[in-house]
């Protein structure tokens, strides 16, 4: 995902600058401070702050020669075999400037390196550990090989808490003299779920419409759906409004430019909020489920929408009776 200008200048400098992460950071501020580190591996989701923190150890490691001893690499770049027995190997033999005896290469989204080029990396890794040191960063660790694993110290990153959000949000709206609402910092922690780059994302394009921003401007700009009038379409299809819930639910999807899988996503997460008997929830999760699935292998996504709420009906019937 590419990063706003306000992810670049709000970008932590010093390990006191990160937000969350409180147990990895203490980790990794030991490895620094102690002039050694083994290779590691970040794991986690998007936008919690795994470059971040790459980037921090770097500077914190190298001072001003930090971008001279640090190779950082991503998923956009040509990552096959070639380049990680030819680029990597080449950056890795070499002598690090400075005071610190290794230099630092940076492997971003490393799940997307194919499984041979991973075996020419895991070799690499094993025969410049005098001078080079890894980081590896990735959504899936199950997609990293297990030799690499095993090379490697794993740090599993969570999504950022309610608590840390509003805490970027408010040093964002203090630095862009922004005005919000305690309904729009909610806004802004349901439709960025844990995700610090895309908050600030969202936040920069409601920023350049005005100062004051409103969760009607939120939801419109992360094109996502309120989760009242989610919530309104599921409850119209539990009363047996059929006809008037898929209305509801058509004009939701081309008012924020929704598509099914984006609107399966917030129903199953609104699910949990309707007033109907635990068990019925879990029949209508297993039911997103199988929507979702069939979406993502080809389906026509209205249909299956419609199937759905179809669904919704006749369970809410069977509560009735």
């Amino acid at each position: 995902m590419t990063s706003s200008i306000w992810t670049e200048k709000y970008r932590p400098q010093t390990f006191d600058d990160l937000q969350g992460q409180k147990e990895i950071v203490e980790k990794v501020r030991a490895f620094v401070s102690s002039g050694n580190m083994p290779h590691i591996l970040f794991s986690g989701p998007a936008g919690v702050g795994k470059t971040t923190l790459a980037l921090v150890i770097a500077k914190q490691l190298f001072g001003e020669n930090w971008r001279q001893n640090t190779l950082e690499l991503n998923a956009s770049d040509e990552r096959g075999i070639d380049v990680v027995r030819v680029k990597v190997k080449d950056f890795a033999r070499t002598k690090a400037m400075g005071n610190v005896p290794f230099k630092l290469i940076y492997l971003d989204e490393s799940d997307a390196l194919t499984k041979e080029a991973q075996q020419a990396l895991r070799r690499t890794m094993e025969n410049y550990t005098q001078t080079c040191r890894f980081i590896l960063s990735c959504n899936y660790s199950s997609k990293i090989i297990d030799p690499i694993q095993s090379r490697c110290a794993v740090f599993r990153f969570k999504p950022l808490s309610e608590e840390e959000i509003y805490q970027v949000i408010e040093k964002v709206a203090k630095e862009e003299v922004l005005t919000l609402s305690i309904e729009t910092k909610k806004a802004l922690f349901e439709v960025c779920d844990g995700d610090c780059r895309r908050l600030e994302n969202v936040m920069q394009s409601c920023a350049v419409l005005g100062n004051m921003i409103t969760p009607e401007l939120v939801y419109s700009m992360a094109s996502v759906a309120k989760p009242k009038e989610v919530n309104e379409v599921l409850t119209m299809a539990a009363k047996g409004n059929f006809l008037d819930a898929r209305k509801k639910l058509l004009d939701l999807m081309l008012n924020y430019g929704l598509s099914g899988l984006d609107i399966i996503k917030q129903i199953q997460k609104e699910i949990w909020n309707l007033t109907i008997p635990d068990r019925t929830k879990v029949e209508l999760i297993d039911k997103c489920g199988e929507v979702e699935f069939r979406m993502v292998e080809g389906s026509d996504e209205y249909i299956q929408l419609e199937s759905f709420l179809a669904f919704v009906v006749l369970v809410g019937n069977k509560q009735k009776n």
